[in-house]
């Protein structure tokens, strides 16, 4: 039996697949026009699975995201990464949305993945920190319950 808490392992599979992806953005036939891969910017024709946006910036952020694994260590690291993430995700949606960013390549299909993503992000550490609110109503409430 492993001694790693669900958020644990949720944040180390989170960590993983983004390295994966920041791989992928690399590997031709999993990226289409990998020749025009550019550093960064909106010219990029660069396509990973044919259809996200990517650049080498896209791609090295996904590998920096890859720090979930370290994180991933303890309960409060892992915690602090799927909270983090989930709101570093839901920005990028935003300023994708709004079209601010013009130094990372998005397009409308990498601006609903970070919503998904985002979104994903805080459901994993809502799935993985409940703890039983039943357990002990005196701690839960306070004092006790109202009268």
């Amino acid at each position: 039996m492993s001694d790693r808490e669900p958020v644990q392992i949720a944040a180390a599979s989170a960590g993983a697949a983004f390295v994966l992806a920041g791989i992928a953005g690399f590997v031709p036939g999993l990226t289409t026009h990998v020749g025009s891969l550019s550093f960064a910017g909106h010219g990029s024709e660069a396509r990973l699975l044919g259809v996200f946006q990517v650049s080498v910036l896209h791609n090295l952020l996904h590998l920096a995201f890859g720090c979930g694994i370290l994180l991933a260590k303890t309960p409060s690291g892992a915690r602090t990464f799927l909270l983090g993430g989930g709101f570093v995700y839901l920005a990028l949606w935003l300023v994708g949305v709004i079209g601010v960013l013009d130094g990372l390549p998005a397009n409308p299909a990498d601006n609903w993945l970070h919503l998904v993503l985002g979104l994903a992000l805080f459901g994993l550490l809502a799935l993985t920190s409940r703890e039983d609110l039943g357990d002990d109503l005196e701690r839960d409430l306070g004092r006790g319950l109202p009268a």
